[in-house]
């Protein structure tokens, strides 16, 4: 059986990144797109787990344990940046992820029209602010969903979030039957 594990990024005493107009916080975006993603893990019989339901996100610890014997597991982030015009969507991960990075972050951008960043979506753990990741040091993936700090992004996500949901979960759906 192929598990499947989704957390969300930060943590219930970590808000993230804030976007300063509408004060959205990163860890209440992450947690729904999680809990968006689960419905359409659940709705399609996979087999997964997470870092919690609801408003619960746990540790970056806890989500870091959750990772062994995953066929894949992914913890949503957003960007932050203090230039309000950046944008796009990336994805962490070692090299050995690199296509499903890339698939993921074309799954996001057919939804928001947004850009590619690094490598048709992949970067190595260590690009840009990062050095090291526990999340990519442990097998996983960290998927940089948009630019929280970008008001226009996050307009985006507020209109389609669950079509972005749904076509991040259609990817790990063929993940975890291949």
């Amino acid at each position: 059986m192929n598990v499947i594990t989704i957390t969300a990024g930060h943590s219930n005493t970590d808000p993230g990144a804030v976007n300063a107009k509408s004060k959205i916080t990163e860890a209440s975006v992450t947690c729904e797109m999680r809990n968006m993603v689960a419905h359409y893990l659940d709705t399609a019989g996979i087999h997964y787990r997470t870092d919690g339901t609801g408003t619960t996100n746990q540790s970056l610890n806890n989500a870091i344990k959750l990772i062994s014997g995953s066929k894949v597991a992914v913890e949503f982030h957003c960007n932050s940046s203090s230039s309000a015009g950046s944008k796009g969507v990336e994805a962490l991960a070692q090299p050995k992820d690199r296509e499903l990075c890339q698939r993921l972050c074309r799954a996001v951008a057919s939804v928001t029209g947004s850009n590619l960043r690094g490598d048709k979506g992949y970067q190595p753990e260590n690009a840009g602010q990062h050095t090291r990741l526990g999340y990519v040091r442990a097998g996983g993936i960290i998927l940089e969903l948009f630019f929280i700090s970008n008001d226009a992004e996050l307009a985006v996500w507020n209109a389609k979030k669950w079509l972005i949901a749904k076509a991040v979960a259609e990817v790990l759906i063929h993940e975890a039957k291949a």
